[in-house]
């Protein structure tokens, strides 16, 4: 066997690469708790809100990255055009920065995917 043959098979068993379609369940409250530890310093979820490092999370399901109006994204994130959904959303933060090479978000990622599936549960009732 080679190492890489190694990681590939790693990675199958790896339940971070887990896609949402395999996500547990997220926790509304639980989700909330996340987002004030990890995310609140950059971000607001409220639609409205004014943008801070990050930009405001109003409307995010359905929205293209890098479009937010009055936000000054990295070209990598306007380039990657990625529609924001519950999956792309659970792909993206297991690890941005290897989502969208280039990002300007400094996050390194939810490994856990009950606090993926958590955030995302939250995200979906706090951005509409």
């Amino acid at each position: 066997r080679t190492q890489t043959g190694d990681k590939k098979e790693k990675e199958k068993k790896d339940p971070t690469m887990a896609s949402f379609a395999e996500a547990p369940a997220g926790d509304v409250a639980k989700g909330a708790k996340i987002f004030k530890t990890k995310c609140a310093q950059c971000h607001v979820a409220e639609p409205g809100g004014g943008h801070k490092q990050g930009p405001n999370l109003g409307g995010l399901f359905g929205r293209v990255s890098g479009t937010t109006e009055g936000f000054s994204y990295s070209a990598a994130n306007k380039n990657k055009g990625v529609k924001w959904d519950e999956s792309t959303l659970y792909d993206y933060l297991l690890n941005p920065k290897k989502y969208i090479p280039g990002t300007k978000m400094v996050f390194a990622g939810l490994k856990k995917p009950q606090d993926r599936a958590d955030l995302i549960a939250y995200l979906k009732e706090s951005t509409k």
